[in-house]
């Protein structure tokens, strides 16, 4: 495998075939989820969903297939999509009528039903969720982070007043934050995207942002308030308490696997994988050493153990197989899987087992008759290792002292000479567009989004003009 330093890219693909994740579709730009990379979107989806639950969002599926004459509604949100959408234009030997999108996003067909069950304020909040497929015909592809096609959750919700709505909004994006940062230990940064940036058809977008490795940044979440645009639309009304029909203010809401690219990205090592324990498939790995065939106490010992783990609801697993424990060492480090047991015959002499932790160099000893709080303590705190390391890491690379568009490109070659990463620049913008257009033509980097009031210093003057700045925003290159 070549490293992070020399080729992160190459690096990232090697690493997620090799440790079995996906493998590549006939269909360009399409991916197969292996088990393990699917279980991995199995453990994100739980979390996520739990929380869904506990704010009263339910699930419900709708269809794949979306007229055209859906998009042709809401001008702007046709326009943000046209360039990505496959269309089905025949079926069973005959054209069709009209052609059917393969969805991108289902704010239309989601519309139309709202539009058919909304009648009353009684109606409202009508608030769902769909866990689904989607499709965007993207040029450049990269598995994970940028497929053509994708699993993702979309949610949507339709609210009597803007304020309820914009709440749903925010609270969405906090719960995202909650959920990438506690579970998949990937500190992110939050705030709203610029008007060039906002979801085709939004009043205001909103996102978390994540920094990875090589510093480019990864978009791991968006929330949307869509005022009553979508509402005009797809006649999306109800009757008010003064008896008046009235649109109704929606919003809608998403992450995608692309937050395992993210996570990934985030942790890994020239090893491979580094998985938080909260979404790894194996969160340990037994591995018997020395002369174990020859002692079956030493494998009676492993799957007593292996069933404490188990009534405890740890994910675990024997490798009994007759490959060499260094062969076995690599595998499993190679894969992620963050705890390693070892067990051989001194180990059982002296009512042990040794212990490593994935993110850490050293074994250590562990009793038996202390093994699961034991076990149970690494993983929990090599979950929160994971992400104080990530937000070392975003420390590092965040640089708030760069305040023209000379000095950021001076910033870039001189990281790149030295061999490492730009990282993120917080800088000021005047708010217009040809400011925003002239960064990413001469940088290559992009606004990420406008952090929220508080949290970073502002900026007074703006990076291309030098005359005073309307917001300040993060700057990086993006996948």
């Amino acid at each position: 495998m070549v490293t992070r330093q020399e080729d992160f890219s190459k690096w990232y693909l090697q690493t997620i075939q090799q440790a079995d994740l996906m493998d590549y579709s006939p269909v360009r730009g399409c991916m197969i989820f292996k088990p393990d990379g699917y279980e991995i979107w199995e453990h994100i989806q739980k979390a996520m969903d739990a929380r869904f639950k506990e704010e009263g969002i339910r699930n419900a599926y709708f269809p794949m297939l979306i007229p055209e004459s859906f998009f042709n509604k809401e001008k702007d949100h046709i326009e943000g999509f046209s360039p990505e959408l496959p269309w089905v234009t025949e079926a069973a030997g005959e054209k069709l009528e009209e052609r059917l999108a393969l969805r991108p996003t289902s704010e239309t067909i989601i519309g139309d039903a709202f539009s058919n069950w909304i009648q009353s304020y009684r109606d409202l909040p009508l608030e769902i969720n769909q866990w689904a497929n989607v499709f965007r015909w993207e040029k450049k592809t990269l598995p994970f982070l940028r497929t053509s096609e994708f699993l993702w959750q979309e949610g949507h919700t339709a609210h009597a007043d803007g304020q309820e709505a914009l709440d749903r909004t925010m609270r969405m994006l906090q719960i995202y934050k909650e959920v990438v940062e506690g579970v998949l230990a990937v500190p992110v940064v939050d705030g709203e995207k610029t008007p060039s940036e906002r979801f085709a058809g939004a009043v205001s977008t909103f996102s978390i942002e994540a920094m990875m490795q090589d510093g480019k940044a990864v978009q791991a979440g968006t929330s949307h308030y869509m005022g009553t645009k979508f509402a005009e639309a797809f006649d999306i009304r109800y009757l008010n308490t003064d008896n008046e029909h009235v649109y109704a203010h929606t919003s809608s809401f998403g992450v995608s696997t692309r937050l395992i690219g993210a996570m990934i990205m985030t942790h890994g090592d020239d090893k491979g994988l580094v998985l938080p324990p909260a979404v790894a498939p194996t969160q340990v790995v037994f591995v018997p050493v020395g002369p174990w065939q020859k002692n079956p106490a030493i494998l009676d010992k492993i799957h007593e153990l292996q069933a404490q783990l188990k009534a405890a609801g740890i994910r675990c697993r024997v490798d009994d197989s007759n490959n060499s424990p260094g062969f076995k060492f690599n595998e499993w480090e190679l894969r992620g899987v963050p705890v390693r047991i070892e067990c051989g015959p001194r180990d059982l002499e002296n009512a042990q087992v040794m212990m490593k932790a994935r993110d850490l160099d050293d074994k250590v000893a562990v009793p038996f008759d202390n093994f699961l709080a034991s076990v149970q303590a690494e993983l929990a705190s090599m979950q929160g290792r994971l992400l104080e390391k990530a937000r070392q890491m975003n420390q590092a690379n965040y640089y708030t002292d760069i305040n023209s568009l000379d000095e950021l490109k001076a910033h870039i070659e001189s990281k790149r000479a030295a061999g490492q990463v730009p990282g993120w620049v917080l800088a000021g913008w005047d708010g217009t567009e040809e400011s925003e257009d002239k960064i990413k033509e001469e940088t290559g980097f992009t606004t990420r989004n406008i952090p929220f009031a508080g949290q970073v210093p502002e900026k007074a003057t703006c990076i291309v003009t030098g005359q005073p700045a309307k917001h300040t925003v993060w700057l990086a290159r993006a996948y």
